[in-house]
């Protein structure tokens, strides 16, 4: 048998698989045959934020059919590690080195291996472990006719809670981010026993404090609740209702920006109080970013209606971060955690703020951020981001495994999402692992059925999105397809997020088109009721709390792995092929029952064209 020189993901190579605590003892093992006449072997070791490489012997060691063992023992401080090997011969000298996935060659034009070693006593809250997140874009969930206060006389308010939302740029009171539909919060709240037959844990809303759009990533004021939305009041009966359910609250951080019609920067003078944009004596002044008082500042990707804040200035930071800043006062009322809009964009100096004021309300407290690219090597502004070490977040949107999830499913190759799974597992630290937002569409991306419709061109801009609508046989196909992803999504490692309507068949581009009505009495019905049947199967199972992943078979277009935990374990089988497809069941799998597809027969699954199958062996 041959044998790789090294592989990052098996147990003969290294002693602790994944992420490291800091202190934690680590063995690194290679493995070389006796032909290659070894003299000495080295572990060449960099932390991240040093400019070298420093070598450390590695001592031979047992033998193994023909092939030598050399090992080093290392223990190390919290940071971001690279590693590769290098070994003398009678034959000069070479390297050890990253293939394409975790197996080591002899190539010294290979890559490094990754280490992340976390700070000791890094936690995260347990009552999401195991959950299901429920994303609403609360303008467009439901409708609870109570009557509207106070609203701002410059908002169209559409009376048709089916139409397609407003695309245009043009100034006319029905344009792109001027069209409320009347969603709020006492809709939501009446909607929780549908919230629960879907199993869901944890809501998360996007933006509801007073913002003049019905996004309201453009804050006009921290500490209000947009009034279309209703009132403070109707926020705590929020909390406490979805309490009742096994519901907890997680709330939108938009703190890189505001917008520029609010109190604090107050462009266009609708409120009572000196904006920055109106007076460089403001109290607001120093939030923001002026190169030439008032009209040139900096703004969030350009866009001039949202000024980007200054968050190491200390008024700010104290407005959002301090005892009585807005973080501590809304966790204060009852809501449950914080995710963060472009956390990437967001200094570490003011994340390390946030997570303490976060925590000081109580450890229990959630803090995700928004992160589309893997979050323990991400490089913003320069700078290699520290995300997920301790100091700042729980854990972040899995983007990655979002879009490895669609490729698959859309005709992708099996290896490639297992990678990319395996691969989560060795960056990430486990307590992060096990609260990732797996989500696979949001307010931010096209719906996921319409996506996953069709093959062909998706890009154009809003006019020809506008028009686009899936014939019945694009609509069979993405439910199918639908169902497929879901699937891995809800038994993958994380925490499923579905997007409000997703589960009832909602379609459209990306925005505005992926932000419209929740169908209400136009749902599909085989979907909702697909999706409460997962949901349910995942809450009533303990091994999607922590469980381990151990993958089966990648074969291209079928996919198998278990889920295990103690003497209990979950085995999901996926085919994404238009031909039927053969899975091998281990034998622990003999006796276990069927909850979605076909009983093993022979100890042989039979998987029909994009099909699944999912078996549980009870104690």
């Amino acid at each position: 048998m041959d044998y790789y020189p090294y592989d990052s993901r098996n147990p003969l190579y290294r002693s602790h698989l994944g992420a490291l605590a800091e202190g934690d003892p680590l063995r690194l093992k290679v493995l070389l045959h006796r032909d290659a006449r070894v003299h000495n072997v080295f572990l060449r070791l960099r932390r991240d934020d040093e400019p070298d490489f420093r070598e450390i012997r590695m001592e031979p060691g047992d033998w193994l059919d023909g092939y030598r063992f050399y090992a080093c023992d290392v223990t190390l401080t919290e940071g971001l590690y690279w590693y590769c090997f290098r070994y003398t011969s009678d034959y000069g000298e070479f390297a050890v080195t990253r293939s394409d996935h975790s197996l080591g060659v002899v190539s010294g034009e290979g890559g490094n291996w990754q280490l992340t070693v976390y700070e000791r006593g890094f936690t995260t809250p347990d009552w999401l472990d195991g959950g299901i997140i429920y994303q609403i874009f609360p303008d467009r969930f439901y409708a609870s006719g109570q009557k509207k206060k106070n609203l701002p006389p410059d908002r169209f308010c559409c009376e048709d809670w089916n139409k397609q939302p407003a695309f245009r740029q043009w100034e006319d009171p029905c344009r792109l981010g001027n069209d409320y539909y009347g969603g709020d919060l006492k809709g939501i709240e009446q909607k929780l026993p549908y919230l629960q037959s879907l199993g869901v844990s944890c809501l998360y809303l996007n933006p509801i404090f007073e913002a003049h759009s019905n996004h309201r990533y453009n804050t006009a004021d921290y500490k209000k609740i947009d009034p279309h939305l209703g009132d403070e009041e109707d926020l705590l009966s929020l909390i406490k209702a979805a309490e009742k359910y096994g519901i907890s609250i997680l709330l939108d951080g938009v703190f890189s920006h505001t917008g520029d019609d609010s109190r604090y920067f107050n462009r266009y003078g609708r409120y009572d109080e000196t904006g920055a944009y109106q007076s460089t004596a403001s109290p607001y002044y120093s939030w923001y970013k002026f190169r030439r008082f008032p009209d040139d500042y900096a703004c969030w990707w350009g866009v001039p209606s949202l000024p980007e804040t200054e968050e190491t200035d200390l008024s700010f930071s104290h407005f959002i971060t301090g005892e009585d800043g807005v973080l501590r006062y809304w966790l204060k009322k009852g809501v449950r955690g914080w995710r963060l809009d472009v956390a990437d964009e967001l200094p570490d100096s003011f994340l390390d703020q946030i997570r303490v004021a976060v925590k000081a309300e109580g450890d229990d407290n959630f803090l995700l951020g928004e992160v589309w690219e893997d979050a323990t090597n991400k490089i913003s502004y320069g700078v290699r981001r520290r995300f997920l070490r301790g100091k700042q977040l729980d854990s972040v949107m899995n983007y990655p495994l979002a879009e490895a999830i669609i490729a698959y499913v859309k005709g992708g190759n099996a290896r490639d999402l297992v990678d990319t799974v395996l691969e989560l597992l060795e960056n990430y630290p486990p307590q992060t692992v096990r609260l990732l937002m797996n989500h696979i569409g949001t307010h931010d991306t096209p719906r996921i059925l319409t996506r996953l419709a069709r093959d062909g061109e998706q890009s154009g801009d809003r006019e020809w999105q506008s028009a686009q609508h899936l014939s019945p046989d694009e609509l069979r196909l993405g439910v199918r397809r639908l169902k497929l992803a879901a699937v891995l999504q809800y038994t993958l490692p994380g925490v499923p997020s579905l997007y409000y309507g997703d589960e009832a068949g909602l379609t459209g581009y990306g925005d505005p088109f992926c932000r419209a009505g929740y169908p209400w009495g136009r749902e599909n019905a085989d979907l909702v009721a697909f999706y409460q049947k997962l949901g349910q199967f995942r809450r009533e199972s303990p091994v999607f709390a922590s469980g381990e992943f151990v993958p089966v078979c990648a074969d291209l277009g079928s996919f198998a792995f278990i889920r295990q935990k103690g003497d209990r374990a979950v085995l999901v089988a996926v085919n994404r092929w238009c031909e039927p497809a053969c899975v091998q069941v281990p034998s622990t799998f003999d006796n276990a029952v069927s909850v979605f597809g076909t009983q093993p027969k022979n100890g042989v699954l039979q998987l029909d064209r994009e099909d699944f199958a999912v078996l549980v062996k009870e104690p």
